[in-house]
C-alpha cells in the first residue's frame, strides 16, 4: 500500500513539473523579468548564408573572435580627436556613458539570425515606394552635411557619402517626411532649429514595437501589462475589434487572446511618426509569448506590411529570466539626465546662431551636430553595423544626446 501511495505521489509530482505554470485565475503564467538569452544578429550575415545554426565549435570560435574585437576596439573615454576641437566635443557625453561598441554581455547563440522566416534569415526586400522615400530622405540629409567642415577632414560615420560643397539651399527646407527613422545613430539631420530636427531617441520617444529588449510581464484577470525600459503597455485579453483606423498611437493598438499556453497579441493602428525597418502606419504585428519552463520564455513576432516589404517576416527570441538585482537600473529610463539635454542642445544651437550673427563664431551650417568625431572610420563602421552581435536595429532603448 505504501509503495502504491509513493508511486502515485511521484507521478503527481512529475505531472505537476511538466504542466505549464498557471496564475491564480488559471491563465498561463508569463510573469517575470525577461531578457535576451543569447547574442544573435537580427539578420543572417553573409558569412553564414545558407547556414541557420552554428555548431558548438563554431560558437566557441565566434566567442574568441568577439573577445579579440572587444580587446582592440576603442574604449569609453578614449580621446579620438585633438583636445578642444569640435570633433572632440561632439559626442563627448556618449563616449563616457554609452556601452563599448563590442557587446560581450551575453553568450553568442546557436542560431545565425533572429529572423526565422524567410528561411534565408534576411528582411524581405523593400517595396519601390519605400526605397524611393529612403533615397529622398538620405539626399536631404546629405545636402545638410555637404558644408560641414569636419567632413572635409575625415570620413567619420556622419560623413559617409557626403560630397563637400557650399551651404545647401535646402538647409531651410522642412524635411520631405516626418523624421521618424534614425539614419545616423540618434540624429537624423544636421540641424537644430527645433526639437523636430532631432531623432526620436534624443526626444525620448524611441520606445516602441517590436521590442526585443528587457521586459517585465505582469498579469491580472483579463489583461497583461508589459514594462519596457521607459514605457509600458497594457494589453487587454478580449475579442473586441481594434480601434477605428483614424486613431493612431505610438505603440499601436493591442488585442490579445490565448491559444493554448501561448499569448497571441495582434497590434495595428501605428502612427506614421514611428518607423521600424521602413514600416510606418501600416505596420501589423502578431506577437506570441510562450512560457517554455520556469526560467525561459519564447517571444516570436511576425511583421507584415504590404506597403513596405514584399512579404511578411518572423523573428524568434529566446528570453531568460533575470533577477531583480540584475535589473537594478531597469526602472530608470536611460534617455538623458533630468530630461533637460534636448533643451540644452537647442539653447546651444541658438548660442551658435548668435555668435555667427555677431561674427564671433563659424556659420552653424559648417558645424557638425551628428556623430562627427565619435571614432575613427573603423570604429564608426562597427557602431553602424552593430558588429559583435545583438538584436540589430530596435526601437527599444532611448539613447543619450550626441551633441
Amino acid at each position: 500500500m505504501l509503495k502504491t501511495v509513493l508511486a502515485l505521489l511521484g507521478a503527481v509530482a512529475v505531472l505537476a513539473a511538466a504542466s505549464p505554470q498557471k496564475t491564480a485565475w488559471g491563465d498561463p503564467d508569463l510573469q517575470g523579468i525577461w531578457a535576451q538569452k543569447y547574442q544573435i544578429p537580427l539578420q543572417r550575415p553573409g558569412r553564414d548564408a545558407g547556414k541557420p545554426t552554428l555548431t558548438a565549435e563554431e560558437v566557441k570560435q565566434r566567442e574568441a573572435e568577439r573577445a579579440q574585437q572587444a580587446a582592440s576596439a576603442p574604449k569609453r573615454g578614449d580621446r579620438i580627436a585633438p583636445r578642444g576641437t569640435l570633433e572632440d566635443l561632439t559626442g563627448a557625453y556618449d563616449i563616457v556613458f554609452e556601452a563599448d561598441p563590442i557587446d560581450t554581455s551575453r553568450p553568442i547563440g546557436p542560431r545565425t539570425s533572429l529572423i526565422v522566416d524567410p528561411p534565408d534569415g534576411r528582411i524581405p526586400a523593400l517595396t519601390p515606394a519605400v526605397q524611393a522615400r529612403m533615397r529622398e530622405m538620405r539626399a536631404f540629409m546629405l545636402a545638410l552635411m555637404q558644408s560641414v567642415d569636419a567632413c572635409k577632414r575625415s570620413q567619420d560615420i556622419a560623413c559617409f557619402g557626403v560630397k563637400p560643397g557650399p551651404v545647401s539651399p535646402r538647409r531651410n527646407e522642412p524635411p520631405p517626411y516626418y523624421l521618424a527613422a534614425q539614419i545616423m545613430g540618434d540624429r537624423v539631420i544636421n540641424r537644430a532649429d527645433g526639437p523636430e530636427d532631432f531623432g526620436l531617441g534624443e526626444r525620448c520617444l524611441a520606445g516602441g514595437l517590436p521590442n526585443f529588449g528587457v521586459q517585465q510581464i505582469v498579469q491580472s484577470p483579463g489583461a497583461v501589462s508589459i514594462l519596457y525600459e521607459g514605457w509600458q503597455r497594457v494589453i487587454p485579453i478580449t475579442n473586441a475589434p481594434h480601434l477605428p483606423s483614424a486613431v493612431r498611437q505610438w505603440h499601436g493598438d493591442s488585442r490579445a487572446h490565448w491559444e493554448g499556453s501561448t499569448l497571441v497579441v495582434d497590434v495595428t493602428n501605428f502612427t506614421p511618426k514611428t518607423d521600424y525597418q521602413g514600416s510606418r502606419e501600416n505596420l501589423h504585428l502578431v506577437e506570441r509569448f510562450t512560457r517554455v519552463d520556469a526560467n525561459n520564455v519564447e517571444y516570436a513576432v511576425t511583421m507584415d506590411d504590404k506597403t513596405t516589404w514584399e512579404k511578411s517576416w518572423t523573428v524568434k527570441v529566446e528570453m531568460a529570466r533575470q533577477g531583480a538585482k540584475a535589473n537594478a537600473i531597469y526602472d530608470e529610463p536611460r534617455c538623458h539626465d533630468g530630461n533637460i539635454a534636448l533643451k540644452d542642445m537647442l539653447i546651444g544651437a541658438r548660442m551658435d546662431d548668435k555668435a555667427f550673427a555677431e561674427r564671433r563664431g563659424p556659420d552653424p551650417a559648417t558645424m557638425c551636430y551628428l556623430l562627427c568625431g565619435t571614432g575613427n572610420p573603423e570604429y564608426a563602421r562597427q557602431r553602424q553595423e552593430g558588429r559583435g552581435g545583438g538584436a540589430g536595429p530596435t526601437p527599444a532603448g532611448p539613447a543619450g544626446p550626441t551633441r
